[in-house]
């Protein structure tokens, strides 16, 4: 008798870090405030995962007035080892597919 998939939100494919990427290259002018709701974490975590993102150069931010605009940098390689040889425009194409 074939298992039933058991259905369980205690994990996902994706990491906090690749939802905000995610996130940052839907709307390059979207608030911290929003990433955190979308992804579901504090905007504590949100400015942080921000902050490492452009510290690895995967992000540029720029102040425009009061915002920031956000500038992904698709070539960058993803990091684990498995994955390192493929750029990360290639996991934003992957995701917008609908």
């Amino acid at each position: 008798m074939p298992s039933r998939p058991i259905e369980s939100a205690d994990w996902t494919f994706l990491t906090n870090h690749g939802h905000v990427l995610l996130a940052l290259a839907e709307d390059p002018e979207v608030t911290v405030e929003a990433v955190a709701r979308r992804v579901g974490i504090t905007e504590r975590s949100a400015r942080r995962i921000i902050a490492e993102l452009t510290g690895a150069g995967y992000v540029t931010k720029e102040r425009v007035g009061r915002n920031n605009r956000y500038r992904l940098h698709p070539e960058r390689p993803l990091r684990h080892p498995v994955e390192k040889q493929r750029p990360v425009s290639e996991l934003i194409a992957l995701v917008r597919r609908r």
